[in-house]
């Protein structure tokens, strides 16, 4: 009897752990094997997730600075670089800043210039048809607002 449980433990476990995976990523929790990120899954076409990204950053006032195009770039550098094969079907950094929450910041620890401009990131993997935004932790202490401040973006973006 107990060898059936603990057969039935280890393999349930694989599906456990891709479960809570998939959850950290929908409510913007723990990274899984990335803690260091936040993330959320997000649904529709990759283009209207970047649209709907760069419209909540400009709904709260702010403007956006830059959009890298990460992937277009690596797609466009393949051939140079011997690679064979597509890692996005898309992928972006739109970097935004705050004066206000910035200033904030700064204030508290003039080295918190490191962090500035803001960025979240929007992908999608190649072949994949699961869209992912997210953004870098955090440090404890001021920077929390700048993470609360990321994560309200990127929940608005997210609803669905």
């Amino acid at each position: 009897m107990w060898k059936t449980l603990i057969a039935a433990a280890l393999a349930a476990a694989p599906l456990l752990a891709a479960a809570a995976a998939a959850a950290a990523a929908e409510d913007g929790a723990e990274g899984g094997a990335h803690p260091h990120l936040r993330l959320w899954q997000a649904e529709g076409a990759y283009e209207d997730v970047v649209l709907d990204v760069k419209l909540a950053v400009e709904g709260r006032g702010l403007v956006v600075d830059h959009v890298s195009h990460v992937g277009d770039m690596l797609n466009r550098t393949a051939g140079d670089l011997g690679a064979g094969t597509a890692i996005y079907e898309g992928a972006e950094v739109i970097q935004f800043c705050s004066a206000a929450a910035s200033r904030a910041v700064m204030e508290a620890d003039a080295l918190n210039i490191a962090w500035c401009p803001y960025g979240i990131f929007v992908m999608q993997k190649a072949g994949s048809d699961t869209v992912l935004v997210g953004f870098r932790r955090m440090p404890e202490g001021a920077m929390q607002r700048i993470e609360a401040l990321l994560a309200g973006i990127v929940e608005e973006a997210t609803e669905f």
